[in-house]
């Protein structure tokens, strides 16, 4: 059975023997929202539980808009103009309008990565700035939250502005249960001063803090009482299907318009394996191709993605082109400490004291639930370091799939999800 993966910005084809496969995930058919641009200015009009964004505009002198990163496939280029008409009808001038990258503690997104981005118009007709969690000059403290006293640290650029919007991407997320909404203000545009307290072992060793997963969820909690001390006047959110096209569009007050986005997101993202009982030997998957495969540090998603569906000591087979390497030099060191270490029990102790907290580290120690779990492979690019993946390192995803097969036996269950992280499978005895 040949299957297409997202990998990369081009995909691939995979072989994947009839006899073994037992499904291949993908969202329910989701809806395609025709004439976009129409539709968005629809909803700035006629939003969540809000007034609309022209009304909220009037009066006011500056505004900041902030955009997620190059890793998310936010479709920037359709979302941003109507609001920014919308802006400027109401009398804000284009000189005053900030748009502000939300990189979270990721670099910058310069040169033609911000053209990319927002495209040229965008770029070369409004002040673009990224943010840089390390710049503690660059933050407003707003207090503390009232659960776990997170100090909060928020881009002042945002925090100083007369109206505040936020965009973004509604998708399932391995620590938040959800992106979009409030993840746009934290991580997104928080300092590393915020940002660390919100990824230590505390809450990410949580059981609610999982994908599919916000209520109850200790970062979800978080996360929304930060953007709430901040300011948001304004949400724009969207899902997309697996092709990128925007299939829902939500926007309004902060809560209830991200609500609504995570509530339409679940229809279609969280799938039930009917047929499917028993945790399978084999899963095959992927990154969800560019720009979020771009790094291994964004890879482990997807690992983290299939853990529902795969037994212990099963085998996952991940496509993850990995254009950029590893990642951050922050996340390199934190692996270089867990090959010393050599030992994923031991882990979790060391990176559990405020005092000691290391960038990045959070992403191992989600990529240690996995190694606890399962074997990895990986399909990838060539890069430096491979041996920090903690993976085996394949030439084609069918050598990964054969090898497999000899570690499993030859009738292997398989399951394939090709969109990756964006679709979280479930086995039907989950569903009971």
């Amino acid at each position: 059975m040949k299957t297409h993966f997202l990998y990369g910005k081009t995909g691939i084809n995979v072989d994947i023997p009839d006899k073994n496969i037992v499904g291949v995930v993908r969202k329910h058919t989701m809806p395609i929202v025709n004439n976009a641009d129409k539709a968005i200015e629809e909803a700035i009009f006629n939003p969540i539980a809000s007034l609309p964004l022209y009304e909220l505009a009037e009066g006011k002198h500056t505004a900041c808009i902030v955009v997620s990163d190059i890793t998310r496939p936010v479709p920037n280029k359709l979302l941003l103009p109507p609001i920014l008409r919308c802006l400027e009808t109401a009398g804000i001038s284009k000189d005053d309008i900030t748009i502000l990258i939300a990189t979270g503690i990721h670099r910058p997104n310069l040169g033609d990565e911000m053209i990319e981005l927002l495209g040229q118009d965008i770029v070369d007709n409004y002040r673009v700035i990224n943010h840089y969690s390390q710049k503690m000059d660059d933050m407003s403290y707003l207090g503390q939250t009232s659960i776990n006293n997170i100090p909060i640290y928020v881009n002042k650029y945002y925090v100083q502005s007369d109206l505040k919007i936020i965009t973004g991407l509604i998708e399932p997320h391995f620590m938040a249960g959800y992106s979009g909404g409030r993840k746009s203000i934290c991580p997104g545009i928080s300092s590393i001063e915020t940002v660390k307290y919100m990824h230590m072992p505390g809450i990410l060793e949580h059981p609610k803090s999982d994908n599919c997963v916000v209520e109850g969820n200790p970062f979800h909690i978080e996360a929304t009482e930060i953007a709430k001390k901040a300011g948001v006047d304004f949400v724009a959110n969207v899902v997309i299907d697996e092709n990128r096209q925007i299939s829902g569009i939500f926007c309004g007050e902060l809560e209830a318009a991200h609500a609504a986005g995570v509530a339409f997101a679940d229809k279609y993202s969280r799938v039930i394996l009917s047929d499917v009982s028993r945790p399978v030997d084999i899963v095959v998957t992927s990154t969800a191709g560019y720009p979020l495969d771009k790094t291994y540090y964004q890879t482990v998603k997807g690992f983290i993605g299939a853990l529902n569906v795969i037994k212990d000591g099963g085998t996952i087979v991940m496509l993850s082109e990995c254009s950029e390497g590893l990642g951050s030099m922050s996340f390199v060191d934190v692996l270089k400490q867990l090959k010393v270490i050599n030992d994923y029990d031991a882990f979790i102790e060391p990176i559990s004291h405020i005092e000691s907290f290391t960038v990045d580290q959070w992403e191992v120690e989600e990529l240690v639930k996995a190694l606890k779990k399962v074997n990895i492979m990986l399909y990838s690019s060539d890069f430096d370091n491979f041996d920090l993946t903690f993976a085996s390192k394949i030439t084609s995803p069918e050598e990964g799939i054969a090898r497999a097969l000899e570690m499993h036996g030859e009738d292997a269950a398989i399951l394939a999800i090709p969109e990756g992280p964006y679709v979280i499978p479930y086995l039907s005895s989950d569903a009971l």
